[in-house]
């Protein structure tokens, strides 16, 4: 397309004809000269604004002179726009050819940035700490907050085999806090699977050791104890917010479990919570006490207590 913007007319219908077809045919060439009609556009929308803001009364003051204006705006802005113009058109350029760019065979799977990695949401795990999405947690060095390895697909015996291995390592602490709350233990080790995914994503301390902290327990004003910090995402008034928490640190599991134990008995809203035997009822009163803002945490919750790898360590 050889007619330049600055020599173009307003009024020349044939030239966004040709426009069209060149872009409807893939011609890259179409890129350039879209990339200046929208910010063309743009600048008139700047100038219209200006001139509605001011106030107009006198013998100017009819819709031929504003036919006028308006004709003699859009001429100006294209005339602008097929110099320097803004800087807006090349950026807009640069993001079109890149759509359209042929693409080329990939030499191997693309590396995923550290904030994409997640584990994947199933009865075998949850996707949030608190929320709705695995917390990125690193070691916390000098402020950094990374995501933890990706996980591989490893076979499903081998998965198993993990989880089983979780539930062992868990279930002394939580048969101890089962005697102060009444909630059956393997309630508690689903609850912490769902909050770390099945141990892959606790909290990590700024040295790289684990925070223990395998429900969530958040430090708010009264926790003096030592803290980790991790980005969750929260769900607040229906939308997914990802920001940077405080989080409590212990020295064991055993620690985290006597923790979770005491919220439970010391909060009057999770009244509801203590005792309850049956998996449902536990899971959709602990989420109306307000213990996750993830709607879907109950039914996580349910999924994970009938696993089979709960199931299978229950049974032994």
């Amino acid at each position: 397309m050889s007619t330049d913007l600055a020599t173009s007319s307003v009024l020349d219908t044939g030239r966004l004809t040709a426009l069209k077809r060149q872009a409807k045919a893939g011609d890259p060439a179409a890129a350039k000269e879209i990339a200046k009609q929208f910010e063309s556009l743009f600048m008139q929308m700047v100038l219209k604004s200006m001139r509605d803001a001011v106030p107009r009364e006198g013998l100017f003051d009819s819709q031929a002179s504003k036919l006028y204006e308006s004709l003699h705006d859009q001429q100006l802005t294209l005339q602008l726009g097929g110099g320097r113009g803004l800087g807006l058109a090349e950026m807009i350029e640069k993001q079109l050819t890149r759509d359209i760019a042929p693409a080329t065979p990939a030499l191997g799977p693309l590396p995923l940035r550290r904030e994409q990695r997640e584990l994947p949401l199933d009865a075998s795990g949850p996707k949030a700490l608190r929320g709705m999405s695995l917390p990125s947690m690193v070691p916390q060095g000098s402020g950094g907050i990374a995501v933890p390895p990706a996980p591989t697909s490893a076979p499903a015996a081998a998965t198993g085999a993990a989880q089983r291995a979780f539930v062992d390592r868990l279930m002394p602490a939580a048969l101890h806090a089962e005697r102060q709350t009444g909630v059956p233990a393997h309630f508690m080790v689903a609850q912490a699977a769902l909050e770390t995914g099945w141990g892959r994503a606790e909290p990590m301390r700024g040295d790289g050791s684990s925070s223990h902290n395998i429900f969530g327990i958040k430090a708010g004003r009264n926790w003096h104890g030592p803290t980790v910090e991790a980005r969750t995402t929260e769900v607040i008034a229906g939308l997914a917010q990802t920001r940077v928490e405080r989080f409590r640190a212990y020295g064991s599991y055993e620690e985290s479990f006597a923790d979770y134990a005491s919220l439970l008995a010391d909060n009057p809203r999770y009244a509801a919570v203590l005792g309850m035997r049956e998996p449902q009822q536990f899971a959709r009163s602990l989420q109306a006490a307000g213990y996750a803002t993830d709607p879907d945490y109950a039914s996580k919750l349910e999924r994970i207590i009938g696993a089979n790898a709960l199931r299978q360590t229950l049974s032994t």
